[in-house]
């Protein structure tokens, strides 16, 4: 498959984040499938662990300056933007002082959840789906990796679906093994009916833990593909009820050519 426009939106991406299966999945793809004629960007937050100064970090003024509205407040959105070194590969960075600046991840020095991190996902769904927008640059494929980007699905079909910059979106999402312990915050469903989303299945954040809103997300995608051989038992279960498209476990150094495929798969 050439000539798509891909877009890759992630919690972890190398070198910018430590090497896991997520970071060099994401890189390894990334890089592919740009090399085979697709014209590929990435997006990830910048958390506060992110030496700017070491990985020449820049703000893109004309992208930045914009509101997100989060809970009836305003919050100002930051978008920075680097290069994947040996790599022609742009990486956007979504910033704001009040969520993303903490020197954390998901939790505090004590391993304690954020309180706000369902607010924190929803800022960086919005921040990403906005700023591509902004760029006017339509993605035919968006594939997401990590809790913090599991609520792009369901605003892409519910809030941008007749957007033009979003109309023919492919949404995948990889799936691994590597839950948050702790919860969302409750209010989490008043939150999205706010941006005016109605639907039945946000019955499933009445308890918004990890495999829930893993579960919305699959919902919401075209296609889910296994980061680990085998899921949670409980995720597996919902795949098989919902006969979503689903892609297997491969390992990474075997993803390139099958995404390729499967990626064309979707479109068919």
């Amino acid at each position: 498959m050439t000539d798509k426009r891909i877009l890759y939106v992630s919690s972890d991406l190398f070198p910018f984040s430590p090497d896991n299966s997520i970071s060099l999945s994401v890189l390894k793809a990334a890089k592919f499938m740009q090399s085979v004629g697709n014209d590929v960007r990435l997006f990830m937050p910048k958390f506060g662990l992110i030496n700017e100064r070491r990985h020449q970090l820049h703000e893109v003024i004309r992208l930045s300056g914009m509101n997100l509205l989060i809970n009836n407040v305003e919050h100002s959105l930051l978008i920075k933007v680097a290069s994947i070194p040996d790599a022609k590969l742009q990486v956007y960075f979504i910033d704001n002082e009040e969520y993303f600046k903490r020197k954390a991840v998901d939790k505090d020095e004590n391993g304690i959840f954020f309180q706000d991190n369902d607010e924190r996902s929803l800022f960086f769904t919005k921040g990403v789906l906005e700023t591509v927008k902004k760029l006017n640059w339509k993605p035919d494929i968006i594939h997401i990796y990590g809790w913090i980007s599991f609520f792009i699905p369901i605003y892409l079909k519910k809030i941008f679906k007749n957007d033009i910059v979003y109309k023919n979106t492919k949404l995948i999402v990889s799936i691994y093994n590597n839950p948050f312990i702790g919860i969302l915050n409750k209010n989490i469903i008043r939150k999205i009916q706010f941006d005016g989303i109605k639907s039945g299945k946000l019955k499933l954040l009445e308890n918004p833990n990890y495999n829930n809103l893993t579960k919305l997300c699959m919902y919401f995608s075209d296609a889910i593909i296994k980061g680990d051989i085998n899921l949670q038992e409980e995720i597996e279960n919902f795949l098989d009820l919902n006969r979503l498209l689903v892609l297997k476990y491969y390992p990474i150094e075997k993803i390139e050519t099958v995404y390729k495929k499967f990626y064309k798969k979707i479109f068919l």
